[in-house]
């Protein structure tokens, strides 16, 4: 569904405002309603038991009416309506399941920063905190009638071209980075891993699979057929979800819009049955749905089937359960009295539904459950206010800096120039609900006590008009200092939008540049969610600074001047690539492969041949830092610290799987070593310092990549002279490579792990014996 339909569906729905809202998120009577003597009421049975007795008294006209994301619910039961799509992406959502008061108590609820600048933190635990409050203020929204129960987040498909419109909603590019931000974040929304009794909220890995392009030169999302190799599909596209639905537990999955190698997702037995069923053991406690009219999309434009009754029934047997639409519940009875589908069919996918709200309270006694107690008071805490904070603080990055930062005492006056300058609910991004507060650079710049000379000076996709930059230019000229605050916004990129290059958008380097004239400290302060080429500003000695700051959320004007002038320092890294322009002449969207070739360039930091502007990874400090390895379990006093020799220089193929089956739940999962690295800042400003840890080496199939992240951690508060132990843990998993038919094997051969971007810390290892598989991987027999 188109994203302006969606908006429009929220503010139709929300005219219609509380009662029906509030109805709509009643809860089943079982003490005094129909349904007090049904098992589903039943505390001391099973999640599929409760499930089943309750679906087993359906009528066929009440499962097909039930089959869509709207369900009206079985009024002569006392079950009531649900909707079962509500968002959070990073923060409860505007949508249809989601109603904001027009005043008062959950009028708003807390705006963290888009997942782009959250991730760019690398701080799990920090990513982990955030999605407990959101769960948290989820369920307070729940219990007051104006959310679900299921928020349909997050968005973890790998942000793999820089073109992509809503690359700004994931974690960025790097699968073994996603795969631990998702785990993160999972167990922060559902509270806890596979949590019993209940669950905090179903949370919803979407968009299962392969799905990263909206609309680019005429290839729209709902008709492309992604191409892609089982084994790009096994190493690249699918981590994140094995972590998601695996390891994670997540109790729902979004099927894409788009086909897989001629199939659309949504009616893909391999991708919904063979993988994420059998392969990954995503229980009948849990549920699919699709994307909003991608259940249609099957049949048009996808053209898969020859009726709509047979699309609508393939996805079904498939294993979508749910249509986001009214699709499945209009052409399903067709398909029922034609024979395509059973009554079976139709009780499997509601038992998985119900299933799962039986494990969120939904059929239980409100005062045995704590989550039912949540309320306005648990909305927009202090804590989720200093988190907001942190999570904009910690993922900001400093791409240059020539000394300018932290910006001098002596700086009084400032000039801030551009379209982000005063942005408020530009600083959200999409998938946004109404935040709290709003504190825009200029607010954050006089909140911290700066003369400030505000000029918008262009728009971000201005062309042609320049009447704004007199005032910019006057501005400039009266100041100590000049920030000019732009980037991309949601008229360049967002949900059904791509982009068509990767320069800046409009006339604003022109205006960077008549900046640069006046010959005042200069500062360029870049948002957005995709990146840009910044070759001009990064090559030019009249830009001073260049910091990325995404889209940073409620607090995020603060963010960024607590970060300009020092009072914390910069520690976050790029999660994803800044390319150069050229690169979007040299590969089509539509080339789904991750290796170099004749016709790509190849992508990610793993692949790509050519030089990037700035590297995944990359990230400048205000201080300065030594490393050395130190010995499993050291302390960090340095003045006690012993000599160690390295890590090892060789392990055993053979003894790392032998012991791997015994101490993990998958081979992917077990330990090849945890490599502590010594920290010592040796600069004169406390800092954080995100450890980030590669291995490269030409072991297992040609071609090999440049690198690739095997583990890393955030050390925090790190003050000058002191030093603190990194401990970087790394799984047979990381350091696999898939084969052609998309098994990972662990190969024989030389490993060269090296710490951070410019490998400052290295060492080498050799893995002996033979190749050993350590995950199979599914068929496509379709």
């Amino acid at each position: 569904m188109a994203n302006e339909l969606r908006r429009l569906y929220t503010l139709l729905t929300a005219v219609a405002v509380s009662a029906a809202t509030v109805q709509a998120y009643a809860f089943p009577d079982c003490a005094n309603g129909p349904l007090k003597d049904n098992t589903v009421c039943d505390v001391t049975k099973d999640p599929i038991t409760r499930a089943t007795a309750l679906i087993s008294l359906w009528t066929d006209e009440e499962l097909l009416n039930n089959t869509v994301n709207a369900s009206p619910g079985v009024p002569r039961l006392g079950l009531p309506a649900y909707n079962w799509w509500s968002e959070a992406l990073h923060g409860v959502a505007s949508s249809p399941g989601v109603t904001f008061a027009p005043s008062g108590p959950f009028s708003y609820a807390t705006s963290f920063p888009e997942p782009i600048l959250m991730s760019a933190a690398f701080d799990d635990a920090l990513i982990q905190a955030v999605a407990s409050v959101i769960g948290n203020e989820g369920r307070a929204f729940n219990n007051a009638g104006r959310a679900g129960l299921d928020f349909w987040t997050p968005n973890i498909n790998p942000f793999k071209d820089p073109r992509w419109g809503r690359g700004q909603e994931t974690p960025g590019e790097d699968p073994f980075h996603l795969s631990q931000y998702v785990y993160n974040l999972i167990i922060g929304l559902q509270g806890g891993l596979d949590p019993k009794p209940y669950f905090k909220v179903v949370a919803d890995c979407k968009h299962f699979a392969a799905y990263d392009m909206e609309n680019w030169e005429g290839n729209v999302r709902y008709s492309f057929n992604a191409i892609v190799s089982q084994q790009d599909l096994s190493e690249y596209y699918l981590p994140p979800f094995q972590s998601c639905v695996r390891d994670a537990k997540v109790g729902s999955v979004m099927c894409s819009y788009n086909a897989v190698n001629g199939v659309p997702s949504c009616a893909n037995t391999f991708l919904l049955q063979d993988i994420l069923r059998d392969y990954w053991g995503f229980t009948n406690d849990r549920w699919v749905t699709s994307d909003c009219d991608a259940v249609e999309n099957i049949y048009s434009p996808h053209n898969y089937t020859d009726d709509p009754a047979q699309a609508a029934a393939d996805a079904l047997l498939a294993g979508t359960d749910i249509d986001c639409g009214t699709f499945s519940s209009t052409y399903l009875p067709d398909a029922l009295q034609r024979g395509l589908i059973n009554v079976t069919d139709l009780r499997r996918a509601a038992t998985r539904q119900y299933a799962s709200l039986v494990r969120l309270g939904y059929f239980d006694p409100a005062e045995a459950q704590p989550y039912r107690q949540l309320g306005w008071s648990d909305v927009n805490t202090p804590n989720a206010q200093q988190l907001a904070y942190t999570a904009a603080v910690e993922g900001i990055v400093l791409l240059k800096n020539d000394g300018v930062l932290p910006l001098s005492n002596r700086v009084r006056k400032l000039a801030l120039i551009g379209p982000w300058a005063n942005a408020t609910t530009l600083m959200q991004g999409n998938y946004e609900g109404i935040a709290p507060y709003l504190i825009s650079p200029l607010l954050a710049a006089q909140q911290a006590g700066f003369e400030v000379e505000y000029a918008e000076g262009t728009g971000v996709t201005t062309q042609n008009d320049t009447s704004g930059f007199p005032a910019a230019i006057a501005a400039a000229k009266s100041a100590d200092a000049i920030i000019f605050a732009g980037g991309l916004d949601d008229t360049v990129e967002r949900e059904e939008l791509d982009r068509l290059n990767l320069t800046w958008p409009g006339n604003q380097l022109e205006l960077v540049a008549e900046l640069e004239r006046v010959g005042k400290p200069l500062i360029v302060a870049q948002f957005g969610g995709g990146q840009l080429d910044d070759t001009a500003l990064k090559n030019s000695r009249a830009v001073n600074a260049i910091v990325w700051g995404g889209y940073p959320g409620q607090s995020g004007g603060t963010a960024l001047f607590d970060i300009l002038t020092g009072k914390v320092a910069p520690a976050g890294r790029l999660p994803t690539t800044q390319y150069p322009a050229i690169y979007v002449d040299q590969v089509p969207m539509t080339d789904m492969s991750l290796r170099p070739s004749a016709t790509n360039p190849g992508r990610t930091y793993k692949w790509y041949t050519g030089t990037p502007i700035y590297e995944f990874g990359f990230g400048l400090h205000y201080t300065t830092f030594s490393f050395s390895w130190a010995a499993a379990g050291a302390s960090a006093d340095a003045t006690n610290s012993t000599d160690f020799g390295g890590p090892p220089v060789t392990y055993s193929i053979a003894d790392l799987v032998s012991r791997g089956r015994k101490s993990a739940s998958f081979l992917d999962l077990a330990p090849l070593d945890t490599f502590s690295v010594r920290v010592t800042n040796t600069g004169k400003v406390t800092s954080d310092y995100v450890a980030l840890l590669f291995v490269s080496g030409s072991f297992g199939p040609a071609p090999h990549p440049n690198k690739q992240l095997v583990s890393y951690t955030r050390v925090h508060g790190l003050a000058p002279k002191s030093n603190a132990i990194a401990e970087l843990p790394v799984t047979l998993g990381a350091i696999a490579r898939a084969d052609d038919s998309g098994a990972k094997w662990i190969y024989p051969g030389t490993y060269t792990i090296a710490l951070d971007t410019d490998a400052a810390l290295q060492h080498t290892f050799t893995l002996t014996g033979d190749a050993e598989k350590i995950a199979t991987w599914p068929s496509d027999t379709s």
